[in-house]
């Protein structure tokens, strides 16, 4: 067993009412765990909700934090999602300001090779839509900060499901 921090996604079924995340938030901070992303949003099923979170920690850290969340009482699943079995995705908006007309083609050279797109454009600025790995995403904003001075950015939190068959559902 290792001690060196890592990154971990955690993935949780709750029920969709109001206080839940308040609970899991709580509970990582009472705990002093830190999130660096969390996302929420409704299930396929009514009435349920899925969060996920990526939190930093050693072997350990990452244990209790699981094992706390499944404390919980609005929590109905909690699963480790390891990254070699999931597929995961992050989505951000990235709004630039645009000098001249070269600028403009060299971000839009950078948003095809990224594969994004240009969400609106007004003859000052340029929001920008980049969706993929974290490490992708923080790429994109790398270099794009190299062309064009960043005016803004807003960032989903990661998105993520087990690959093929396995699942976080009632079923």
């Amino acid at each position: 067993m290792t001690s060196e921090n890592q990154q971990v996604c955690i993935g949780m079924l709750v029920y969709d009412h109001p206080g839940v995340m308040m609970k899991v938030t709580g509970m990582f901070a009472r705990r002093g765990f830190n999130i660096s992303s969390i996302s929420v949003g409704h299930s396929e099923r009514p009435g349920f909700s899925r969060i996920t979170i990526m939190a930093e920690g050693d072997q350990a850290t990452i244990e209790q934090i699981i094992k706390q969340l499944h404390k919980l009482i609005d929590i109905v699943k909690v699963q480790h999602l390891e990254p070699s079995r999931t597929t995961m995705r992050e989505s951000a908006l990235v709004k630039v300001l645009v000098k001249d007309n070269n600028t403009r083609q060299e971000i839009m050279t950078l948003v095809d090779i990224y594969t994004g797109r240009v969400i609106d454009v007004t003859s000052k600025t340029m929001t920008l839509e980049i969706v993929g790995t974290q490490r992708k995403v923080d790429s994109f904003i790398e270099l794009i900060s190299e062309i064009a001075n960043i005016k803004e950015i807003a960032r989903s939190g990661v998105l993520a499901l087990y690959r093929g068959e396995e699942t976080i559902t009632l079923d």
